[in-house]
């Protein structure tokens, strides 16, 4: 039978609601969240992996990389096909895109959580890991690299979003749209993905910071992160890529100091560009010496560029890495 190993790390899945503390805590561990997911036994072979009970919120590069260590060596077993993570949900498109840059095997990489904690009505967490297990247990899915999947959509790393606060569909990917469903039984998959990036590396660096730009924004906070010993900057520039002359003029401040500085848009999808050159516009921030991401959001654009700081790359590995893998 299909083995797959499961790494259990926390999140809504293992909360419940604590009178005490007032609110939804971690409560379950893997064991207990498999207890309550019937049907495995008819998907595969479910191994798990215990690594606390750690909300999304508080995970750091090193713990990123230490599971990311834990999966490579579970999918190095020639007895397993692919292997998934149960996390939060709230920074799963960072975490799930960390592990699509460092791990570059053929077996998937499945992450899913829930919305709803085990105690409320509606608890979306056995639906969303038997669909998960599936989805990394099946041979449609070798190749697709790192996906997430919830509410029985599969999304690729490099692109899904939370898009609601806590709706139980509020994954998408609103570049490229989803990989596939799980349902029925089966996954049903409606494109491949078009190209991944990848990094070898076992660290990130410490003090990569990600300056939204917004009306009337001088460039004193991009200063401020430069003076407190950033290590690079990733600037969320409104629609295409523009943003205030001042904020420029920080930014080429950093540059010129040898600091690494990645522009995306602060939008949903698209990507900035140089289509505008007046002060401030995007092919200004360009001219300067700024990476373009591609279709990246922003706070995965920060993922990669702290990795790719991380692996020593030089500037021109950096600029491949940030930029929209080839098809």
């Amino acid at each position: 039978m299909t083995r797959v190993p499961v790494v259990f790390t926390g999140g809504t899945i293992s909360t419940a609601f604590d009178a005490v503390a007032g609110g939804n805590v971690p409560t379950l561990d893997g064991a207990e969240i498999l207890a309550r997911t019937p049907g495995l036994d008819e998907i595969a072979d479910v191994v798990a992996i215990d690594r606390g009970r750690t909300p999304a919120s508080h995970f750091t590069f090193p713990a990123l990389l230490e599971i990311a260590g834990v999966l490579r060596e579970a999918l190095a077993d020639s007895t397993i096909d692919g292997a998934v993570v149960v996390q939060g949900t709230d920074t799963i498109e960072e975490t799930a895109f960390c592990w699509d840059l460092v791990l570059d095997g053929l077996k998937p990489v499945v992450v899913t959580g829930a919305m709803r904690a085990s105690d409320e009505a509606g608890f979306d967490g056995p639906a969303n890991l038997r669909d998960a297990i599936r989805a990394a247990a099946a041979p449609s899915m070798r190749g697709a690299g790192v996906v997430v999947c919830l509410a029985g959509t599969v999304e690729p790393a490099d692109d899904v979003i939370k898009m609601h606060a806590s709706a139980l569909d509020t994954f998408a990917s609103p570049n490229g749209g989803s990989l596939g469903r799980v349902g029925a039984g089966e996954v049903t998959l409606f494109r491949r993905r078009a190209g991944r990036r990848h990094v070898e590396t076992t660290r990130a660096a410490d003090r990569v910071h990600l300056i939204t730009a917004t009306v009337a924004m001088d460039g004193s906070l991009l200063d401020a992160a430069v003076a407190a010993g950033a290590d690079g900057i990733v600037v969320a520039a409104t629609g295409a890529g523009n943003t205030d002359p001042a904020l420029l003029a920080a930014a080429e401040r950093a540059i010129a100091a040898g600091l690494p500085v990645a522009l995306a848009s602060r939008c949903p999808s698209g990507r900035a560009g140089t289509a505008y050159a007046f002060p401030g516009g995007g092919a200004m921030w360009v001219r300067a010496g700024a990476f373009p991401v591609g279709h990246l959001c922003a706070v995965k654009a920060r993922v990669a560029l702290a990795l790719g700081l991380g692996a020593g790359l030089p500037r021109d590995g950096l600029a491949a890495l940030l930029a929209d893998p080839l098809p």
